[in-house]
Order: C-alpha cells, then sequence, then structure tokens
C-alpha cells in the first residue's frame, strides 16, 4: 500500500468524488498513458455507451497497473479526458468500484473534441506511486 496522505484545505470548495492534494512519499512512480475503450484484441468495447467504455478503460488500468505491480491503491492521480463532459457521473460511478472513495486520488476532468479515433467517447490516464 503506498502511503498517501489526502490533503482537502478548508480555503478551497469541498472536493465530491476527488482529492484537492494527495501526498504521497517518495518510490517508484508510475506513469499510465492514456487508456481507451479497447479490449486485448485491439476491439471497441461499448460503442455509443460511455459506461460500458469507462468500465473497459478501468479494466485496461487495472492490466497496466498490475503488470507494473501496482493498484488502484496506488494511484494518486487520475487525468479524464471526454467528449461530453455531462457524461462524468457515469464514469464516476464506474470509477468508484475501483478506488477508494473514502481517500479518492488527485483528478482533472477535460472536455475534449474528439479522441484519436471517431468511436471513442473516454481516455483516462493516471499517475501511481508505489
Amino acid at each position: 500500500m503506498t502511503e498517501k496522505r489526502v490533503l482537502n484545505p478548508a480555503a478551497l470548495p469541498q472536493p465530491s468524488g476527488y482529492s484537492h492534494v494527495v501526498e504521497a512519499q517518495a518510490g517508484r512512480t508510475l506513469y499510465i498513458s492514456g487508456q481507451i475503450a479497447l479490449d486485448a484484441a485491439g476491439q471497441l468495447v461499448g460503442a455509443g455507451d460511455v459506461a460500458a467504455q469507462a468500465e473497459q478503460v478501468f479494466a485496461n488500468l487495472a492490466a497496466a497497473l498490475e503488470a507494473a505491480g501496482a493498484s488502484f491503491a496506488h494511484v494518486v492521480k487520475l487525468t479524464y479526458f471526454l467528449t461530453d463532459i455531462a457524461q462524468i457521473a457515469a464514469v464516476r460511478t464506474v470509477r468508484d468500484r475501483y478506488i477508494n472513495t473514502e481517500q479518492p486520488p488527485a483528478s482533472s476532468a477535460v472536455e475534449v473534441r474528439r479522441l484519436v479515433r471517431g468511436d471513442l467517447l473516454i481516455e483516462i490516464e493516471a499517475i501511481a506511486i508505489v
């Protein structure tokens, strides 16, 4: 388990589903490239369905973390890229099955016009400290 401390300063608005600051002890840092809704065979999962795509993306992140000897307990930062930011609630529902919701990682969410393929609705990248 990563030694980390979550800080939500009183001078900032109360966060909902993320932490303003995550302090991690020095360790091995993992930078996980943006993951998209492609399965191991390279096939799109969840055409037109952001929740189904988010499920595949989080499964891909889990596989990447596991390959490096880590888990979502080690994640200190998530960055979301969505083609429709109004869908963030559906993404958070999926996310909450993977992260510690009591001490969530820091995060950013950005609406983008398009991802690398027109049929993709979401991409997520992660930073973890092991």
